[in-house]
C-alpha cells in the first residue's frame, strides 16, 4: 500500500512538472510533437530513475560515512551528466532518427532540474507515510523516481497531444504559440490539482 501511495502522489498529486515546476525548459521546448515529446519522456525516465537509485548509493556508502555531504550537489550532477552521456550514445545507435529530433535538448537533460531535483529530494526531504516520518530507502526510492519520472511523461505527452491538437485549430494570432501553450498547460496544472485530496 505505502508503494501504490509513493506512485499516485509522484505522478497526479504532486506531478514534477504541473506541482513542482521542475523541467519546465525542455517541456515548452520539446512538446511541439507527440513524437519528438514521447522520445524526450522515454529518455527524462531513464534518466531520473538511474540517477536517483546511483546517487542514493553514493550519497549512503560514500558521501555520509565520509563526512562530504558538502559534495552532494556536485557529486550528483557528475552521476546525471555521465548517464545522459551514456543516453546519448545509445539513441545516437539504436535511433539516430529520435536523436536528430531531440536535437540540443538530449545533452540538456544533464542541466534538467527535474532530475537533479528528484535526487536531491529522495536524500534529504522526510516523507511521512504509515504514521512515521522516515527517509526513503532504496526501494522507496527507486519507486518514487520511476513514477516521479512516469508523471513527468504522462504531463509532457498529453501536452503534447494538446499542442498538436491546437496546431489545427483556428488561435487568434495574438494567442498562437506560446501564449496559447502557456494557458493550455496552467489549465492542465489547475486540473492535476483535483488529485490532491487522493493522498
Amino acid at each position: 500500500m505505502e508503494y501504490f501511495l509513493i506512485i499516485i502522489s509522484a505522478i497526479f498529486v504532486n506531478n514534477i512538472l504541473l506541482a513542482q515546476f521542475l523541467g519546465i525548459c525542455p517541456f515548452l521546448g520539446v512538446s511541439n510533437r507527440l513524437s519528438t515529446a514521447t522520445g524526450m519522456s522515454g529518455a527524462v525516465c531513464f534518466v531520473i530513475t538511474l540517477a536517483t537509485v546511483v546517487t542514493y548509493l553514493v550519497n549512503r556508502y560514500l558521501l555520509i560515512p565520509f563526512g562530504l555531504e558538502f559534495l552532494q550537489t556536485i557529486a550528483f550532477i557528475l552521476v546525471i551528466a555521465s548517464l545522459v552521456q551514456i543516453v546519448e550514445i545509445v539513441l545516437k545507435k539504436i535511433s539516430p532518427s529520435l536523436y536528430q529530433a531531440l536535437g540540443i535538448f538530449l545533452p540538456l537533460i544533464t542541466t534538467n532540474c527535474a532530475v537533479l531535483g528528484v535526487a536531491i529530494t529522495v536524500v534529504s526531504k522526510e516523507f511521512t507515510f504509515g504514521g512515521a516520518a522516515h527517509l526513503m530507502n532504496l526501494g522507496e526510492a527507486t519507486v518514487y523516481a520511476f513514477a516521479t519520472s512516469l508523471g513527468y511523461g504522462l504531463a509532457m505527452v498529453l501536452f503534447a497531444g494538446l499542442r498538436e491538437h491546437l496546431a489545427s485549430n483556428d488561435v487568434p494570432k495574438m494567442f498562437r504559440g506560446l501564449p496559447i501553450a502557456l494557458i493550455t498547460v496552467s489549465m492542465m496544472a489547475m486540473a492535476f490539482l483535483g488529485f490532491s485530496g487522493m493522498v
